[in-house]
């Protein structure tokens, strides 16, 4: 058994909020390298040097790579042979986002209520989803999510005789309709089986794997790189302006279902995707 002190973690958070939202990952930087050499249209090919300026500098003069520093979402992968002390690892985390988002100087997006939408002015609460895994270490990934992207995400039930082209058509379906309005280019996160909430929350966590790999399972792999071209033969292209490149990688999870169903989830992000890993 080992002894992890919360502060660590809060520490630790507090960092990655930093980070996540000043600098690019490698692989979206690599991804956005690919789209410059793969964009035919000269507007968009210009669109996407400008993105990549943009993150140059917000890197080097430490600006949000966007202004939308969205809402952090924090998954933690806890080894069971970890032992929490100093505190509860849920008020860590917490506290981690509000420090990150105030030292940071970074935009305080979250309201207390869906209805009411007093600001919180510190970035919290976060969404945090938590798994039990073996070993003796945990790893923690900060995505911070606008929501540009997330309010073009949809879910849908469709039935099981709708089968796979069912299910092209209902990804594609969901980046046509979302158009200029998520950012483009996207990275498109989907979650295939399950329930109505474990398929939203596969989508999600597609979004946090590298866009640079493919899906382990082979015609899940090749189902990503079919509706990648089908997405990037729509013409939305970068920012919605027309081109080649609408979409920098489709990242598919999937999970049994029920024999009634076929829960299908689209979680759009930005060509920003923002993410950053550790492990303690």
């Amino acid at each position: 058994m080992r002894d992890l002190s919360v502060r660590k973690v809060t520490e630790t958070i507090k960092e990655m909020c930093i980070e996540a939202n000043h600098f690019l990952s490698e692989d979206m930087a690599e991804a956005m390298c690919r789209a410059v050499d793969a964009e035919e249209a000269p507007l968009g090919k210009q669109i996407l040097k400008q993105l990549q300026e943009n993150a140059r500098i917000a890197g080097e003069d430490m600006i949000p790579i966007c202004q939308d520093t969205g809402m952090a979402v924090v998954f933690v992968e806890a080894g069971q042979e970890v032992h929490f002390v100093d505190g509860i690892l849920e008020d860590a985390v917490h506290e981690g986002v509000r420090q990150g988002y105030q030292e940071g100087f970074l935009r305080k997006s979250v309201v207390k209520d869906p209805i009411y939408r007093e600001n919180t002015k510190d970035n919290t609460p976060a969404v945090i989803h938590y798994s039990i895994v073996p070993g003796e270490n945990v790893k923690i990934t900060v995505a911070p999510k606008g929501f540009g992207s997330e309010n073009m995400s949809r879910v849908f039930m469709l039935k099981p005789a709708d089968g796979i082209e069912g299910v092209k058509n209902a990804v594609v379906t969901a980046v046509k309709e979302a158009g200029p309005n998520a950012c483009p280019p996207l990275v498109v996160g989907v979650g295939i089986g399950g329930t109505f909430e474990k398929c939203a929350l596969m989508a999600k966590e597609a979004l946090i794997r590298p866009a640079n790999k493919c899906s382990d399972i082979a015609y899940v792999c090749e189902l990503e790189k079919e509706i990648l071209e089908r997405i990037n033969a729509s013409g939305i292209g970068p920012g919605g302006l027309g081109g080649t490149v609408t979409a920098l990688a489709v990242n598919i999870n999937t999970y049994p279902t029920h024999i009634a169903g076929l829960p299908v989830a689209v979680n759009m992000c930005c060509h920003v995707n923002r993410h950053v890993v550790r492990v303690l």
